[in-house]
């Protein structure tokens, strides 16, 4: 006979209680206990569900590397947040907004991979059969090698991956999975985690590449435990605004690669492009009749690729006696820090002004070096007077005021000399400043923020 044991979770941290209680113990956080019935019997779940080879313990010395190197899925993009390309047996996670593109992201990406003669399975656990295909028509070539399940069943879809051993897989989602030994609806805690470590298991006991599409929460946070993140090798984010064009991919955590670089695509009717000239498209065609008061350009870093991008600020009267502060694309707190760099350092009062910020496009730069190109637009807002085209900003701002030197400033040059900028403004401590042949950009060095209003105004 079966004996039903029942568990409380923290869905913000894994934690893990014998009974329910209002603040996790780990975590403090409120509220986020929830309760789930695991019936322990002779016969484990994890003897259903694939369970791992027998292993020994061996020196690590003796541990065999073999070396199967990187599968490409055909997004080049995609292909450089990985680090490369997919590792053989790795688990990804995806996420990001409902509609932000997700499913549409693998399917092109899976579709060409199966065009190259590999046998893809796509795990439709929130669509039939005939809409998966209506959105493969539009995004390309449907390949025969590109098979589709539709079904909720983890227990059966691990037969059907063993049975036919694909190249790789793309679960769609794993909140929709469900393990009938576990008492709990789909999506709830215990289901998320023993879903996700039974595909966990086939990817590494078969060095299959899985693939995750995750729900968030209204917070912005992967929705299920805390956990779900742990147990898989890669988090990606996919990130923008559902009335902005771009959309961007990050990586929150890889195990087989580097998690500063940034994957940018255009959504269009057919799909996903992928941006390979990101300063080309968000900048556009601008000329000097174009710029208004309040808009500087940063030459940020993502990664190893340079991108120029505009900021714009407006700051005026409070109406309403209490300020506001709002930022899109940019941390709020950073951006009351550099108002206060401003009113020590400048004399500018702020105190009794909103200010509003925003990254064209609908981006979120992470770059410290955009600090300066924030304080420019902000004093180009409160003079009303605006900076001429051709001008360009890398620096980070410190709370003394000076103007903090920034890493591959050789990038950034290279990037806005193939552009036509004119002049660029950096911190005196900046190194490898050589233009590149050619280049009639000027490179002014600054040292204080009370500098750079003093040779922009």
């Amino acid at each position: 006979m079966a004996k039903a044991k029942t568990h409380y979770v923290c869905t913000a941290c894994g934690h893990e209680a014998v009974q329910w209680v209002g603040q996790c113990p780990s975590c403090k956080t409120w509220n986020t206990l929830e309760a789930f019935v695991v019936r322990s019997s002779g016969g484990s779940q994890r003897q259903m569900i694939g369970a791992a080879h027998q292993v020994q313990v061996r020196p690590l010395a003796e541990v065999e590397v073999v070396e199967r190197g990187r599968t490409a899925t055909g997004d080049d993009e995609l292909d450089r947040v990985l680090g490369g390309g997919v590792v053989p047996g790795a688990v990804v996670l995806l996420g990001g907004e409902p509609g932000i593109g997700k499913s549409t992201l693998m399917l092109q990406s899976v579709l060409s991979m199966a065009q190259r003669s590999r046998r893809i399975l796509y795990v439709a656990g929130e669509e039939s059969p005939e809409q998966v295909r209506m959105r493969a028509e539009r995004l390309g070539v449907v390949s025969p090698s590109l098979f589709v399940y539709a079904e909720t069943d983890a227990q059966a879809v691990i037969r059907e991956l063993e049975s036919n051993k694909p190249s790789v897989v793309i679960v769609d989602s794993i909140q929709t999975m469900h393990l009938p030994e576990v008492e709990s609806a789909p999506g709830s805690v215990a289901q998320i985690r023993e879903c996700a470590s039974a595909f966990t298991r086939f990817a590494k006991n078969h060095h299959v590449p899985v693939f995750f599409i995750g729900h968030i929460t209204k917070e912005g946070s992967l929705a299920g435990p805390k956990v779900l993140e742990h147990m898989v090798d890669v988090v990606l984010q996919f990130e923008g605004e559902r009335h902005h064009a771009y959309r961007m991919l990050r990586a929150a955590k890889n195990r087989f690669g580097t998690t500063a670089e940034l994957g940018l695509y255009e959504m269009q009717g057919s799909g996903l492009k992928a941006v390979d000239q990101p300063s080309d498209a968000l900048l556009g065609q601008r000329t000097d009749g174009d710029v208004l008061s309040g808009t500087a350009i940063c030459a940020a870093l993502e990664g190893v690729r340079p991108m120029l991008v505009e900021v714009q600020a407006l700051v005026s009267t409070a109406v309403y006696g209490t300020p506001q502060r709002s930022g899109t694309g940019f941390d709020l707190r950073r951006l009351n820090m550099l108002l206060a760099v401003l009113e020590k350092r400048c004399g500018f009062k702020l105190g009794t002004k909103d200010v509003f910020l925003n990254l064209a496009g609908g981006l979120r730069i992470q770059d410290p070096a955009i600090d300066l190109a924030v304080v420019a637009s902000i004093l180009s807002s409160v003079l009303d007077v605006s900076l001429p085209w051709g001008t360009i900003f890398a620096g980070e701002v410190g709370l003394t005021g000076e103007i903090r030197p920034v890493p591959r400033m050789a990038q950034r040059i290279a990037e806005a000399s193939r552009l036509g900028m004119k002049r660029m403004f950096c911190s005196t401590h900046a190194r490898n400043l050589e233009l590149p042949k050619d280049s009639a950009m000027e490179i002014i060095a600054i040292g204080q923020v009370s500098d750079l209003h003093g040779r922009l105004f």
